[in-house]
């Protein structure tokens, strides 16, 4: 077996990458602290061709130095908006017939290996910040909520991890 070179990956340019048909899916990030996760969470959904991120209410925005860092380059190839308010852009997400589900332990979710998307569905996930998760009210406006199976004796992941194991699992199931 030999490990690939960088020009052997055939990896789209940024151009032909914002052309290409996205996946039915949208991030929404809920007021994250950390501007190392919310750039870990552009270059996730750049790997995974996601169709858009809404940065809300606290969550930092490109261009910064600590989001460069480990989003590298990400956010010139992904869309995304800021939303001042989460709920908002929930609701809006909604109307234009997107499923929106939180992602956060709570009564009644659904564990992510239970979780099938609908194959013709479009589908958003809310992400928390750090400390508090996501917001309450921003739950209670979802249409679901999704939580992923734990084993060990932490509370979470981090919200890079998250991202990166929710994507997965929605793609694979799409598939």
């Amino acid at each position: 077996m030999r490990k690939l070179k960088n020009e052997e990956l055939n990896r789209p340019t940024i151009d032909e990458f914002k052309a290409q048909p996205k996946h039915d899916v949208i991030l929404i990030l809920d007021s994250i602290r950390s501007l190392n996760n919310v750039g870990s969470a552009f270059r996730t959904s750049d790997a995974f061709n996601v169709k858009k991120i809404y940065l809300c209410g606290i969550t930092g925005q490109p261009p910064h130095r600590d989001i460069h860092k480990t989003a590298l380059g990400a956010t010139d190839s992904v869309e995304w908006e800021h939303v001042k308010d989460t709920k908002t852009a929930v609701k809006q997400l909604q109307e234009e017939q997107w499923t929106v589900w939180a992602v956060e332990q709570a009564e009644g979710a659904t564990m992510l290996d239970e979780f099938t998307p609908a194959t013709e569905g479009k589908y958003a996930f809310v992400f928390g910040n750090e400390v508090f998760g996501v917001e309450q009210d921003v739950v209670d406006a979802c249409d679901g909520c999704l939580e992923i199976p734990q084993y060990g004796t932490k509370h979470s992941l981090n919200i890079s991890v998250t991202i990166g194991v929710v994507l997965w699992h929605y793609i694979i199931s799409k598939t």
